[in-house]
């Protein structure tokens, strides 16, 4: 027996990330334009970057609140009040070591192992191994892909429900597809919950990246005193913070004990001088919001439009997100598709296959980024595709 094989299952059958491999295949190219992760290429703002440093210039590095700082917590109850009119207490928040840990410690919470969560395909892979790792059984419920644009069907997600079922995950707007919810997508999952007593575990990072104008519905829309829904957020993609790792989550102060207990048994609480650039981050830096926006959507066009008019790519513009989605004409294999154009365009792009059930015909890039770049890898791709 070698080392590997006495460790636990759970561990050591936890999926290699396509998208890492592709990354790790690239990364040395010269002249890559990489679009393969899911962040923008602009560092974090010097205001956050300053509020930090003058934290840890200050001493702030010992043991601190364990559900996060009181200022960020309140802070972060302003914000939902300002972007979605939502009236929370700072006993509603607690600071997490990102989004990741955020969703973590909830399946912790919401699963015991051999229990159900269902979640919709394709999907950001972290949910299925988090789920796997935690010992959970994933249950994918498919989006549906028609005219170049994704669809939930509430009836296939009912169907999907058995005795052993906890919770339901959903990611709106939705990585990697840009599915982004309507108010009557979110009711009829919160008719669903309710009726079988069931978790929503709402990962609502991209809600303020929708380009129908104004942030994206959101369950806080619907929601009512009791109903089952803890939310998951970051300040990652707002803040051009992704190497941070801070997130949050909007739980009921009912279950906070036991969010507390989750956070000292796996991190032991954010780093007080990193929760001080996230206070910065989400109390003055709402026109870094606005300005990530405008590069998303700007960025959306270039490379949309270039691909689209191509006539060889089905998939529309997303309705929200980070990412295009793109079902090209001849490419079936994702994965060998992203390795190939590596070679031969030096444009990093994350395959569907890396997505899961259905996304194994498709290309994930992202747009937030520098409109030069985008113009350069739309011609190369544009230029590929030409000639497949």
């Amino acid at each position: 027996m070698t080392l590997t094989d006495s460790l636990s299952r759970r561990a050591t059958q936890a999926p290699e990330s396509g998208i890492v491999e592709i990354i790790n295949y690239g990364r040395e190219r010269d002249n890559l334009l990489p679009l393969w992760a899911g962040e923008g290429d602009l560092p974090t703002p010097q205001f956050i970057s300053d509020a930090a440093r003058v934290a840890l210039d200050n001493g702030e590095t010992f043991y601190t609140h364990q559900r996060g700082i009181p200022p960020l917590r309140a802070a972060i109850a302003d914000y939902y009040a300002r972007h979605f009119g939502a009236k929370l207490s700072p006993e509603h928040i607690y600071v997490t070591g990102s989004g990741m840990h955020a969703i973590k410690i909830m399946v912790e919470a919401m699963t015991d192992v051999g229990e159900e969560a269902i979640y919709f395909t394709p999907a950001w892979p972290n949910i299925a191994a988090a789920l796997g790792v935690s010992g959970a059984r994933q249950v994918g419920v498919p989006l549906e892909f028609t005219n170049g644009r994704w669809n939930l069907d509430p009836a296939r997600v009912e169907a999907a429900i058995t005795d052993k079922t906890r919770m339901i995950f959903v990611n709106t707007p939705a990585n990697p597809t840009g599915w982004t919810a309507s108010l009557s997508d979110l009711s009829a999952l919160l008719e669903i919950a309710r009726r079988h007593g069931i978790w929503i575990l709402a990962d609502e990072i991209y809600a303020l990246y929708h380009f129908a104008g104004g942030r994206a519905p959101s369950f806080l829309d619907i929601m009512e005193e009791g109903d089952r829904i803890v939310f998951v957020n970051s300040f990652s993609k707002n803040w051009s913070m992704t190497g941070w790792r801070v997130g949050w989550l909007v739980a009921p102060p009912e279950i906070g004990d036991t969010i507390e207990n989750l956070v000292q048994y796996t991190t032991s609480g954010v780093a007080q001088f990193m929760q001080q650039g996230a206070l910065a981050a989400i109390r003055d830096g709402d026109h870094v919001i606005a300005e990530n926006f405008e590069r998303a959507r700007a960025g959306r066009d270039i490379l949309c439009d270039r691909l689209l008019a191509t006539n060889r790519v089905e998939t529309l513009k997303p309705d929200g997100a980070l990412y295009a989605f793109l079902k090209i004409d001849g490419i079936t294999d994702s994965r060998r598709a992203a390795l190939d154009i590596v070679d031969k365009t030096g444009v990093g792009l994350a395959p569907g296959s890396a997505f899961g059930p259905g996304g194994e015909p498709f290309l994930r890039a992202c747009f937030l980024r520098n409109a030069g770049q985008l113009e350069d890898a739309a011609e190369r791709l544009a230029d590929y595709i030409g000639r497949l």
